[in-house]
């Protein structure tokens, strides 16, 4: 930091001391949440159990729901009225500037319509393939070859591998929306250390899929229901370097996709089933905060949520009360 303009200090071993936080230190973020949270709970918000930075008011007739987002935020609510009510309290504490129906938010791209909403990152996609220069390729069918196995030990190393790491790192922000290539971006993200041009071909492969399907991403239903459903699933040693297993699952509520997975379990499995009880705890897990989150946002459950699984012997272990 600088002395402000026209504060001249002869002494140069002397320091200023701050008398409240500004703009740009480390502890500006954590003291404007403390502000916004501070004021919301006066109004009468509640702070959610599920999400730290999820306020929820409910009335007698009504529901607001505020998402915070550092100086980004959200609001929903089936009243008007008391939307226009918060923001004009907001803009009392602090300077606010109203961008309307949402559209864009930290590059999700969210489309309105009547018989549901669209989330996409279409334009995030789209600059991945310029900046990467794949935007004229071919496209690929699906995002990698089922029997491809990479390690570790792969022979000749890429180049550049900063260039790996930051393409793997803007996937990584792709599968907020893109459970189709959560697996894929899984398994590049083991190779950021030491990148093997295998690896960085199988990345190259992951774009040239994204080329053909830039738009998908996720739809949620206004005529769903509101009842929760998963999927567990995982192989059995699946990484050839370690020996883990991957675990995978996704959660729908009704129609909707809502939660997904594909990550390495933290232990070795010694059987199939294991490794799939495995899976089941973590899904269990998933599915108990999302529960949360719903009872947060007014939504009542009928329990219990259904856990499927295509393992028997999982399946048995689970269930046996003992």
């Amino acid at each position: 930091m600088e002395l402000p303009p026209g504060l001249a200090v002869k002494a140069e071993n002397k320091v200023c001391k701050l008398l409240k936080s500004l703009y740009g230190l480390k502890q500006a973020s954590r003291q404007w949440f403390a502000k916004l949270s501070t004021a919301l709970l006066d109004y009468g918000f509640t702070q959610g159990n599920s999400y730290c930075s999820l306020f929820i008011k409910k009335f007698e007739s009504s529901f607001i729901a505020l998402l915070v987002y550092v100086d980004d935020v959200l609001l929903a609510s089936d009243s008007l009225q008391e939307i226009e009510l918060l923001k004009n309290f907001l803009h009392d504490k602090c300077t606010i500037k109203n961008l309307g129906e949402l559209k864009y938010f930290l590059g999700l791209e969210v489309a309105r319509s009547k018989n549901g909403i669209s989330i996409c990152q279409r334009k995030y996609a789209l600059d991945i393939l310029q900046d990467t220069g794949i935007i004229g390729a071919k496209p690929a069918a699906f995002p990698m070859e089922s029997n491809l196995k990479l390690t570790v030990t792969d022979s000749d190393l890429y180049e550049d591998p900063s260039a790996y790491r930051r393409m793997v790192g803007r996937l990584l922000s792709l599968t907020i929306t893109r459970p189709d290539l959560a697996y894929s971006v899984q398994v590049l993200s083991q190779f950021l250390a030491k990148p093997a041009v295998s690896h960085y071909q199988a990345a190259i492969r992951v774009l040239r899929y994204l080329k053909a399907t830039p738009g998908q991403g996720l739809f949620f239903s206004s005529s769903s229901e509101l009842q929760l459903k998963a999927f567990s699933d995982s192989d059995w040693a699946g990484c050839v370097d370690t020996r883990r297993s991957v675990t995978g699952f996704v959660i729908f509520l009704g129609n909707s996709l809502i939660s997904w997975k594909s990550k390495k379990q933290a232990t070795i499995s010694r059987s199939s089933v294991e490794a799939e009880y495995r899976a089941l705890a973590s899904t269990t897990c998933e599915i108990q905060w999302l529960l949360y989150g719903l009872q947060d946002l007014n939504i009542s459950h009928q329990q219990p949520t259904l856990l499927y699984t295509d393992s028997k012997s999982a399946l048995s272990i689970a269930t046996n009360p003992v």
